[in-house]
């Protein structure tokens, strides 16, 4: 199997953020695929009825810390 591979990077304010996760979450909920498009290129991933969530939080002592969200099927 091909490796296609997105890793998008953006600063942008919590509320941004959170209206992205939005506009993925709206197009899970009614569709059966989700599209992306970067560098003049459509990609579409379809998704199956059933996936497996994973939430992942790390806290650094740097204040540096994350949260992972990960869908597989």
């Amino acid at each position: 199997m091909d490796l296609f591979d997105i890793d998008d990077t953006q600063r942008m304010s919590r509320e941004q953020a959170a209206a992205k996760l939005r506009t993925l979450a709206d197009a899970l909920a009614k569709n059966n695929s989700v599209e992306f498009h970067r560098a003049g290129r459509q990609i579409t991933v379809h998704i199956p009825d059933q996936v497996n969530l994973k939430v992942e939080v790390e806290l650094g002592d740097e204040g540096e810390n994350e949260l992972e969200v990960e869908l597989t099927w």
